[in-house]
């Protein structure tokens, strides 16, 4: 971690836990701040000498070059001997500070004020406040007499006053003239030579109704700037005076587009409040669009969605009215694009609460459309399950839908086949050709959301046939959509599939993949999918292991294979539901072979979801290993569907390499004279 330097106050220098250096006497500072204000430049050792004494007595080099040593051995405590400093560097006639960017509060501070002007008040208002918030005094303090701060003491001091009006104009902006009153109050008096402090100032009095005041400060603003300046007010302060006076309505600017929406929002729901009764069922179903809209925001929109969802269905189903809970119920078509649950007790119920439903509502084609959606939710939440009700209720929803003239039930029926298309291997193709109509569809229709999943379900199939051009096509597509329609779990798939490709089509140091895909972890963190977060690093740090060793033909059971690496898994680290595929790399470790042949054998098959081939590449290892004949055969007829794919690639995520090189592998293995386990 950098070394952090301050000059918006005392020169200070912190270490990288935030902790102060001591950097000795006043000299040793002085050596630092002049280094400081040259901006990571050469400062020759006599320019050095000539700011630091008036008059130098004949020790002064020697002198400048122990308070340089002193201040690197402050600033690099543990840099072995006689390698290069890092920091404060010796360079032809003198020296320098290489410094970084962010690593000076002065230099943060004109990046945050600059950054401030190119953005949106609300943003700008929060960047200013972090900005003025660097300051902790006069800068360069102790070292305001000398020459060669002057400028640069100067330069920061208009910066910062310019900061403090931006600051200000921002408040305003936001509707929050009554904050920006004492802090301008303050400024103006403060610095009473500067008209736009006066304009400000009145001008938030105005906006709080202080139309008197307002004019008072304006009158005195005139009288100091007459009588200590000898200048009459600028155009801008006698604008605003006759403004004023006549009340202009363009006084009262209309806030910007966020805090109007806000203002919006909030007159909306009050009047929702006072009109509509308490108990009307209109507002459990708007409640359940309430609940859609807050899904899409991810993070604690979704966890809450989640969390309100049931209580919504429970209230439905109280009143008894199987349409009211038909609508309830099927009105909740978040797109989904992950075939595992977040939440398997919850998809359980709903799925009940469905089918009670769907027993309940009239025969007739009146009800067609809400027997659809309960049909396409029964689809979607028993996603990874192997039941046959899953793909049952898939075609059944999909059949009424396509007879129907509405294109977001179709939409929402076709995510429900999307998420039953993953009963075995092999079926990239059926899912890319689910999400091209997807993306038709939603595109015609302007479904936003379902247009981002039909362009997300794309690019996870042509992952898995290794068609990364189009993948990135369709990863882009889907980043443009989701910065226009504020969808940020966008940005969760689509960082972890630019981790999968760099893995799968580069091959740079192994530490770089894997920081990679520890990069795209992070994404995960607070972004409410835990039915995707757990155990996905682990399985994709393995996946690049694994996947290693197939491309060099290591393999046990390859020409060249040999057993599988020791503590090739972490048993600690969290699985989550991979844990019983890891279970036999674990036991193989403790040399229990017996046992984890019985452990591999006795393993499921994998669930129905995007990791289906990753999971069989996990149990071919294995039983590579173990030279398990019998799971040798399940996997290899579990894998050859996906011949010519990458195996896992389907789920846009980690890829365990080409399914081919698996099967070959595998393939070998069993051609060989049986010898037992």
């Amino acid at each position: 971690m950098p070394v952090g330097f301050g000059v918006l106050g005392p020169v200070a220098a912190w270490d990288a836990a935030g902790g102060e250096i001591a950097l000795k006497g006043p000299r040793h500072r002085a050596v630092l701040a002049r280094l400081i204000v040259a901006r990571r430049r050469v400062v020759p050792v006599s320019l050095l000498v000539d700011d630091l004494w008036d008059d130098p007595p004949a020790g002064a080099v020697g002198a400048v070059r122990t308070f340089v040593a002193a201040l690197r051995r402050a600033l690099e405590p543990d840099r072995p001997p006689r390698t290069p400093p890092r920091l404060l560097v010796t360079e032809g006639p003198g020296y320098a500070l290489r410094a970084e960017p962010d690593d000076v509060d002065a230099w943060r501070f004109e990046r945050a004020v600059a950054a401030a002007a190119e953005e949106p008040p609300r943003r700008a208002l929060a960047r200013l406040e972090d900005a003025l918030g660097l300051w902790r005094g006069p800068a360069y303090a102790g070292f305001a007499g000398e020459h060669w701060t002057r400028a640069e003491r100067a330069r920061l001091v208009e910066l910062r006053l310019h900061a403090v009006e931006r600051r200000a104009e921002a408040r305003l902006a936001l509707g929050l003239a009554a904050e920006a009153v004492p802090d301008l109050d303050a400024h103006a008096s403060e610095h009473p030579w500067r008209e736009a402090a006066w304009r400000l100032l009145a001008l938030a009095l105005y906006r709080t109704g202080r139309q008197g005041d307002a004019l008072a400060v304006l009158r005195r603003a005139r009288a100091i700037l007459v009588e200590q300046l000898g200048v009459d007010p600028g155009p801008e302060l006698r604008r605003l005076e006759a403004d004023i006076l006549a009340q202009d309505p363009r006084l009262d600017i209309a806030p910007g587009p966020e805090e109007a929406a806000s203002e919006l929002w909030t007159r909306a729901a009050a009047s929702y409040d006072r009109t509509v009764a308490a108990g009307a069922r209109v507002r459990l179903e708007s409640t359940v669009g309430l609940l859609r809209d807050l899904a899409v925001t991810g993070g604690g929109g979704l966890e809450a969605a989640r969390g309100h969802r049931l209580a919504a269905v429970a209230a439905a189903e109280e009143f008894g009215d199987p349409g009211l809970a038909a609508r309830v119920i099927g009105a909740y078509d978040v797109p989904a694009i992950w075939t595992r649950a977040d939440d398997p007790e919850l998809a359980r119920q709903v799925v009940a609460a469905a089918e009670r439903a769907l027993a309940a509502l009239p025969a007739g084609a009146a009800h067609d459309a809400s027997r659809a959606r309960l049909l396409a939710t029964i689809a979607l939440e028993m996603r990874g399950t192997r039941s046959p009700r899953g793909p049952e209720a898939a075609r059944h929803a999909e059949a009424i839908a396509r007879g129907l003239d509405d294109p977001a039930l179709l939409a929402f029926a076709l995510n429900g086949v999307f998420m039953q298309s993953c009963a075995r291997a092999g079926l990239a193709p059926r899912r890319d050709a689910i999400g091209a109509e997807i993306v038709a569809l939603a595109a015609r229709h302007g479904l936003a959301s379902h247009e981002i999943l039909g362009h997300l379900i794309r690019l996870q199939a042509r992952c898995a046939l290794a068609d990364f051009a189009a993948a990135d096509r369709h990863a882009a597509a889907a980043d443009r959509l989701a910065e226009h329609h504020e969808r940020p779990l966008v940005g969760v798939f689509t960082g972890w599939y630019a981790a999968l490709r760099l893995a799968a089509t580069t091959r740079p140091p192994a530490a770089s993949r894997e920081a990679a895909y520890r990069e795209a972890a992070a994404l995960l963190d607070g972004a409410g999918m835990p039915g995707l977060e757990q155990g996905l690093l682990p399985l994709a740090l393995l996946s690049l292991r694994l996947s290693d060793a197939a491309a060099s033909g290591r393999l046990p059971g390859s020409p060249d294979g040999r057993p599988l690496p020791a503590r090739l898994v972490e048993p600690d680290a969290d699985w989550g539901p991979y844990r019983p595929w890891i279970e036999p790399f674990a036991l193989l470790d403790e040399g229990r072979r017996p046992e984890a042949s019985e452990t591999l054998r006795a393993l499921p098959e994998p669930p129905a979801d995007l990791l289906y081939e990753a999971l069989c590449c996990l149990e071919a290892a294995v039983a590579l290993d173990l030279g398990d004949r019998n799971v040798l055969e399940r996997v290899r007829a579990r894998l050859l569907p996906a011949s010519g794919e990458l195996a896992g690639a389907g789920s846009g995520l980690l890829s365990f390499g080409p399914v081919d090189r698996w099967l070959a592998a595998v393939t070998a293995a069993l051609e060989r004279p049986a010898t037992g386990v």
